[in-house]
């Protein structure tokens, strides 16, 4: 992935007067890194937000700031307005171009989907969306993917250990884990659960079916037939009599 560059600025306003910053378009930010002495600096964020989109947080980014330093850095943290959805802040982390980073790439499947999918037989489950790789910052890869085209039945797996991984990265997760799988559509719990709902609804059918009265027979008991009477208030009135 080639080099992304991003602007930035020197701040020297801080605590709650950044959101002067934030008014006027821009995201306060640090640039830490291993031996590097804390910097405060401010971008754009429209700029950023069209970086971020690009590199996420494994892609190496050339932060200028000012007219003269260009900093190689990785995107280590961003907070976000949880109603808004603004950016809030940014930290970089500068890198030594030299030595090994440990960061987390999202993993991606790709390839056509596999006919018991089709069928709605199985379901394709990625118990694993994201994985932590270690690398060299110039050979950070921006995904991991997956071909999915090879899984044919329930059950078939693609484990960490299975995946295509550029050379130079090393995956920091159990070999054995599972990313993807086919699964059934319905889990056995459920299947089960709706076998027994099913019984239970068609006992209560037939027992529904034999409490009914057959036709011809009398109404339910305590119900007034035409001719007979009623009575209230020590009266007595015919049952068709309509009241007030």
């Amino acid at each position: 992935m080639d080099r992304i560059p991003l602007k930035a600025e020197e701040r020297e306003i801080l605590g709650k007067q950044v959101k002067k910053l934030r008014k006027e378009g821009f995201v306060p930010a640090h640039v830490f890194g291993n031996k590097v002495e804390t910097e405060h600096v401010a971008v754009k964020a429209q700029d950023f937000a069209k970086v971020y989109d690009q590199a996420g947080e494994s892609g190496l980014i050339d932060l200028k700031i000012g007219a003269e330093k260009v900093r190689p850095v990785l995107i280590r943290d961003v907070q976000v307005d949880p109603v808004k959805g603004a950016t809030l802040h940014v930290d970089f982390y500068q890198v030594n171009l030299n030595e090994k980073v440990q960061v987390w790439v999202p993993i991606e499947l790709e390839g056509e989907e596999p006919e018991v999918v089709k069928s709605g037989e199985a379901i394709v489950i990625q118990p694993m969306s994201e994985v932590e790789v270690e690398a060299l910052p110039t050979e950070l890869p921006e995904k991991l993917v997956v071909n999915i085209s090879n899984l044919k039945a329930i059950d078939d797996a693609v484990t960490v250990i299975q995946m295509s991984v550029p050379q130079g990265v090393t995956v920091l997760a159990d070999p054995e884990a599972v990313v993807v799988k086919l699964d059934n559509a319905v889990s056995e719990e459920a299947q089960k659960l709706m076998e027994e709902e099913a019984a239970e609804a068609e006992a209560a059918a037939e027992v529904a079916e034999g409490e009914a009265p057959a036709e011809g027979e009398e109404g339910a008991e305590g119900e007034a037939t035409e001719g007979e009477t009623s009575t209230e208030g020590g009266e007595e009135k015919p049952a068709e009599e309509s009241q007030e």
